[in-house]
């Protein structure tokens, strides 16, 4: 048991934090812990392939939430004798009780953007032998399939049960492989990466092969990992999963656990988020020049407050030709695409960000946070500063927040 006070709860926290997955669970297990006040956590920065560390076996604690990739791993904790919940969801299946992302969740987000898109040619890349690609490919050919259409699949040639780490070592040594079914595809394709180091490579073949992104390929990764995304070229589009929501919900089961319950040794699957787009499925499959001019003027000036008439202009194009060529192709109105920018953007801005109100008015092309207050609610049914509430990673002072 633990040497503090009697009534507090000593945590090991096995899990990595140089990447979003890991950062994304801490933070829910710290909010949980701080929900409590009768925590005391112990973090080990570790990579996530790592052995046990040296204290762990002569740790007097009372429960350990851990990312396990080795077997070392999985046996020191098991050999604690203590409740345990596993974040990684490999090793572990059927001994301790885990949560992970809800592979089925991932790639719905995935296939419905790139639908929206227009792309009815779909692939998948990924990495042999890692667990997590295999699950991802096992429902995308599923999903795509009961819409009509096929999956063409490619995986790196790597280890049985591939650690993280050898996995995704197996797909840089593999630049031919990969570099010859990027040409063999049929395009347009948009192509869902089991995550977003596989997009990274994928779009640096693109790159090698003269590839172009995203008119030729379009390229969704998985885990919206804030390093990586933004070094990619163009900038990843990315699923981003509920690792805050995974880690607080792991720490309820923790804290259950500690107070005697007995959990099966079951995997919980919690739904990815939502879909954060960017550059490398910034397109439409469609061969009309001034139609993708609109197009991409309004994605790079919806949040300027421009108007549908301003896009005509800007193309040029007759407002009338606008609105007929985009319902066609998207099945909505340029001013729909131009709220929907919006809408975006602000929720991005409440989600992520401590500005006050009126500055994401203004960085959305409002002149008054009131109108901006007013297009938020007719939208969403809430007004922004709920949102805010509710959705926000970190808090935040409550002047910033709306009645």
């Amino acid at each position: 048991m633990a040497t503090g006070a009697s009534d507090t709860k000593c945590v090991a926290l096995l899990i990595e934090s140089s990447r979003a997955y890991g950062r994304g669970l801490l933070r829910g297990i710290a909010a949980y812990a701080q929900d409590q006040g009768d925590w005391s956590l112990r973090h080990q920065e570790m990579t996530i392939n790592a052995d046990p560390p040296s204290w762990l076996s002569r740790w007097q604690g009372d429960g350990v939430l851990v990312r396990a990739e080795t077997p070392k791993m999985i046996r020191a904790i098991q050999d604690l004798g203590l409740p345990v919940i596993d974040l990684r969801c490999w090793r572990s299946a059927g001994k301790i009780p885990g949560f992970d992302t809800d592979p089925a969740s991932v790639v719905r987000l995935a296939v419905d953007h790139l639908r929206d898109r227009g792309y009815t040619q779909f692939g998948f890349c990924g990495f042999g032998g890692a667990n997590y690609s295999d699950r991802r490919l096992t429902e995308m050919r599923k999903y795509v399939r009961s819409l009509g259409h096929d999956v063409v699949a490619y995986e790196s040639p790597g280890p049985v049960h591939a650690t993280t780490f050898d996995a995704e070592q197996s797909g840089m040594l593999d630049e031919v492989g990969l570099g010859r079914w990027l040409k063999s595809l049929a395009k347009p394709v948009g192509v869902l990466a089991c995550n977003d180091i596989r997009a990274q490579q994928l779009l640096n073949a693109c790159h090698e092969c003269n590839i172009h992104v995203p008119d030729e390929i379009a390229v969704v990764g998985v885990d919206n990992d804030d390093v990586i995304c933004p070094l990619c070229s163009p900038p990843l589009t990315s699923v981003e999963p509920n690792t805050q929501k995974i880690g607080y919900e792991a720490a309820a089961m923790l804290d259950r656990m500690m107070s005697g319950e007995i959990v099966p040794a079951e995997l919980t699957w919690v739904p990815a988020r939502r879909i954060v787009v960017r550059g490398s499925t910034d397109s439409i499959p469609v061969d009309d020049a001034e139609f993708i001019k609109a197009y991409r003027f309004i994605r790079e000036n919806a949040c300027r407050g421009v108007s549908v008439q301003d896009v005509a202009d800007a193309v040029p194009m007759s407002r009338r030709s606008l609105e007929r060529r985009m319902r066609t192709y998207l099945d909505q109105s340029p001013s729909d695409l131009i709220a929907s920018i919006r809408l975006a953007r602000i929720k991005e801005l409440l989600e992520t960000t401590s500005q006050p109100l009126k500055k994401i008015a203004r960085l959305t092309g409002f002149n008054y946070d009131e109108h901006m207050a007013k297009f938020f609610k007719k939208l969403t049914g809430v007004p922004p500063g709920h949102y805010r509430r509710k959705h926000r990673l970190e808090s935040i002072a409550d002047d910033d927040l709306d009645p």
